[in-house]
């Protein structure tokens, strides 16, 4: 599959919204106690600001977009840490027929780029503990655990 990665533009919202509704649709199965259907999951007004930040970008196929990706540059600075800049992944998502098509991957490929060329110190992310797709996808790839979050209910 040739795949181009391409930041997004306003008019793609549509095609954004459907695929965030998927995975809003996946967290509510594996955890309804929590998640819950929602009109709109990214509301335009974050989706078009995003959009002027550069920071949401699509993934299209054949001129269809079956991926997406919202980031954070974030600076962290504190007595307690070392200081470093990371992308922080907000939303990596890939449309239900698309996936397994090595998309995911692709993201990661630009995002490596972007890093080089941004001179940032890492890539991180948290992903649901119920998504082992994703869990495997991203340790295959060579993410690593940095922290796990925990609950009690």
């Amino acid at each position: 599959m040739k795949i181009h990665i391409r930041n997004a533009s306003i008019d793609d919202y549509q095609a954004v919204d459907t695929i965030m509704q998927q995975v809003q649709q996946m967290h509510i199965d594996w955890r309804p106690d929590i998640y819950k259907y929602s009109e709109t999951v990214l509301p335009v007004e974050i989706y078009e600001q995003a959009v002027r930040d550069q920071t949401f970008f699509v993934a299209e196929f054949e001129h269809q977009i079956v991926g997406i990706l919202l980031i954070q540059y974030r600076h962290i600075e504190s007595s307690n840490q070392v200081t470093r800049n990371i992308i922080y992944i907000d939303s990596m998502a890939v449309d239900e027929q698309y996936r397994g098509n090595g998309i995911g991957h692709t993201f990661f490929e630009f995002l490596k780029e972007l890093k080089t060329k941004k001179e940032y110190d890492g890539i991180e992310l948290q992903v649901n503990a119920k998504n082992k797709a994703a869990y495997k996808m991203y340790t295959d790839y060579g993410f690593t655990e940095k922290s796990i979050n925990m609950e009690l209910l």
